[in-house]
């Protein structure tokens, strides 16, 4: 239990500490979230707790390709927030994101990578 919680306490922090710089400076903040902080530590969780390398390996080959979808969503929050404030804009965008997966998904399914 005590291994569980102090991978919540580091994680955490991680998020906090992402959120507290942006707060400082935009590009900062911008820079440490663009980096995959999360996925380094999901790996050294999974290294740590003696998963199979193929399973760490696999985790860090989807996450390549779950990334990808994503990005069109960091245009379009900038472009919609002043238009429709934050809620709605992040609504839309969840659902951009969703809609870019599920195209992705099926076309990169056609070269033998299988997202869903």
């Amino acid at each position: 239990m005590a291994w569980l919680i102090t991978k919540y306490l580091i994680t955490a922090a991680v998020v906090v500490l992402v959120s507290e710089l942006a707060k400082r400076s935009d590009k900062l903040g911008a820079l440490m979230a663009a980096l995959p902080l999360v996925t380094v530590i999901a790996l050294i969780w999974l290294h740590l707790e003696n998963q199979p390398e193929a399973k760490v390996a696999n985790h860090a080959w989807y996450t390549f390709w779950y990334v990808i979808p994503t990005l069109p969503m960091f245009l379009a929050f900038p472009a919609l927030l002043p238009r429709l404030g934050f809620w709605p804009t992040l609504g839309l965008c969840i659902a951009i994101t969703v809609a870019c997966f599920a195209v992705f998904a099926l076309i990169v399914r056609r070269f033998g990578i299988d997202l869903m």
